[in-house]
């Protein structure tokens, strides 16, 4: 994941849009504070979420929002880049990588 524009970054805030290189996976984490609502700009987005087992293919214009606390990873379909936005808050950030 690399972040490409920051909108917004404060204390308990994050607006940002990121990219997911062709076929790239994120790594397993979760936040302590913060939900991640993750809109998909371009390409094809999974989400992969734990406790329970979800998972949720976005396209463009797709939304997936992630509570504080879930292990989830995000991996590009797509052959060419995926963009998506990232609204993160209310809280304090962090990024608990998980192995599994």
């Amino acid at each position: 994941m690399q972040e490409t524009e920051v909108i917004i970054k404060a204390d308990t805030v994050r607006v940002r849009i990121m990219s997911l290189a062709p076929r790239e996976v994120a790594d397993w984490h979760y936040h302590t504070e913060v939900t991640d609502d993750i809109f998909c700009l371009t390409g094809t987005i999974v989400v992969r979420m734990k406790e329970p087992d979800e998972e949720n293919t976005l396209s463009p214009g797709g939304r997936s929002q992630i509570k504080p606390g879930r292990t989830h990873q995000l991996e590009n379909l797509s052959e060419t880049e995926a963009t998506y936005l990232l609204v993160q808050g209310i809280g304090k950030y962090d990024f608990n990588v998980v192995q599994k």
